[in-house]
């Protein structure tokens, strides 16, 4: 991988790893719902300008029908349930929970696509889940409220990104990935909007928050939706992947610095699992091993 594409990759880890700090540190002000609303609004706004240069209008309204569904599952849905759990969660902890995305899209992906598990790969799904199990339990210890529930939103919001991932194999191919990420962008902010207007802030946020927000919808979200495309352009899909893997080191990093968050020992091991899990599952090590699916934040 060339230099700067690598460099490219490392900030759009960054920007993704971002994504649970500004939650963390906005949810409480302006609720999930919300603060969903505005990060896919905003960053809606950023794509669609780009997709009316590239004259994309009309190849979004000939799909709309299954872009919208992606909007749903891949942007609304999940956005949502992070969100939930970063009340209760760390930043850091909310971030290797999104990294287990890729093996939920291989389970799904095989059961579905009928696509291949490889023997590794279905060792990875095991090492993977025992992980997240090592994690739970680190974390119940610790009697946080309502901490069961918030793992449970974190993963089933990766669920669904494993289930849009597997829905945009089979029903876009060909489609233009800008398309993509505009439209479902776009139609998560119209089924979230008139939801949102029951659930108003009950105290004016601050003008800190409004910021978070505005750099969670504009960077880590549609800025960070350009850099991925543009990573699979030039590197590949199966190179770009591989930010899976480095959003959870920028999730816990940035919480560490920002929010003075920490991780026991026995997080840091489950953490470790998941990680190596994925990317059993995903053929990061040694040769390929099954589609290279799933979804970041």
């Amino acid at each position: 991988m060339p230099f700067k594409y690598f460099c490219e990759l490392v900030l759009l880890s960054a920007l993704w790893g971002g994504s649970f700090l500004f939650m963390r540190t906005t949810v409480d002000e302006f609720g999930p719902v919300m603060l969903v609303t505005l990060r896919v609004g905003i960053a809606g706004l950023v794509l669609l300008p780009l997709l009316l240069f590239k004259r994309l209008g009309r190849e979004l309204i000939e799909n709309w029908r299954p872009i919208m569904f992606v909007g749903i599952t891949n942007n609304a849905i999940p956005y949502f349930l992070f969100s939930y759990s970063t009340i209760y969660l760390s930043a850091g902890y909310a971030s290797v929970l999104n990294a287990t995305a890729p093996m939920f899209a291989a389970i799904i992906a095989f059961f579905w696509l009928k696509d291949k598990l490889a023997p590794m790969a279905l060792i990875g799904l095991i090492i993977g889940f025992l992980g997240v199990f090592v994690l739970s339990m680190a974390k119940l210890i610790l009697q946080t409220e309502n901490t069961f529930q918030a793992i449970l939103a974190a993963l089933v919001a990766t669920f669904f990104y494993g289930l849009a991932a597997c829905f945009t194999k089979r029903s876009l191919q060909g489609v233009k990935p800008l398309t993509v990420a505009a439209g479902s962008l776009m139609f998560a902010t119209v089924f979230l909007l008139p939801i949102s207007l029951f659930y108003l802030p009950t105290t004016t946020p601050s003008i800190n928050s409004w910021l978070s927000v505005l750099v969670l919808g504009a960077c880590s979200t549609g800025f960070a939706a350009l850099l991925f495309f543009r990573l699979i352009a030039n590197v590949g899909a199966y190179k770009a992947i591989t930010v899976t893997y480095l959003v959870p080191v920028f999730g816990i990093i940035w919480g560490m610095i920002f929010l003075r968050e920490q991780l026991t020992v026995n997080m840091w091991i489950g953490a470790a699992m998941v990680l190596i899990g994925v990317a059993l599952t995903t053929g990061v090590f040694g040769r390929r091993l099954i589609p290279k699916l799933g979804r970041l934040n």
